[in-house]
């Protein structure tokens, strides 16, 4: 199949932490994307001057506009957030927040968790799938939850467990072949 259309696909960093490996696990997904022809784009929100949700556009920083646009050019977008007390972070709550359903719906979007402990981050990525879903946004099945994360990564990003890399791998290319698929105008002819 050979693809003429662009796809790009912008993964969410939810951590603030500088040696964050939720940031290190998007970019492993990323590179899968790539790989499948997407353009990539890391959004980290520490890159951001993002106030605290109020409902009024009007008392929002220029970087609130400047993170919906970046979301809303994605065909496919991954949401990677550590589990915080059996949750996913508040700063990706309140970026979530920020935006709404210009820049989620009918979107393809996956879901990688990484804690610290050893249960994983399941609770998270089912709080995060139940936003996607009132964002009207398409979760795919396939998401990664990382129990220990630190570790698992050295301090430079490279990832020791190659089943979990290849997990991760796998959330980049699901993510890129059904945003592909569902924003192609050749959707039909592949299907065929």
């Amino acid at each position: 199949m050979e693809k003429t259309e662009i796809i790009r696909v912008a993964a969410v960093a939810g951590s603030l932490n500088k040696h964050s490996k939720t940031r290190m696990a998007l970019k492993v997904v990323l590179e899968a994307a790539a790989a499948s022809g997407a353009e990539t784009h890391l959004i980290d929100l520490r890159d951001y001057d993002l106030v605290f949700c109020d409902g009024d556009d009007s008392s929002y920083t220029p970087d609130v506009f400047r993170l919906r646009q970046d979301v809303r050019q994605a065909h496919g977008i991954i949401l990677g957030t550590p589990e915080y007390h059996s949750g996913y972070s508040g700063v990706l709550k309140n970026a979530l927040d920020l935006m709404g359903f210009k820049e989620f719906q009918g979107k393809i979007v996956g879901l990688v968790g990484v804690a610290g402990g050893s249960t994983g981050a399941i609770n998270s990525l089912n709080g995060l799938r139940t936003v996607c879903r009132s964002l009207r946004a398409w979760v795919v099945p396939n998401q990664v939850s990382i129990s220990q994360g630190w570790k698992l990564f050295s301090d430079d990003g490279v990832l020791h467990d190659k089943q979990l890399e290849a997990r991760l791998l796998e959330v980049g290319r699901e993510v890129t072949r059904f945003a592909y698929l569902h924003h192609s105008a050749q959707a039909p002819e592949f299907l065929e």
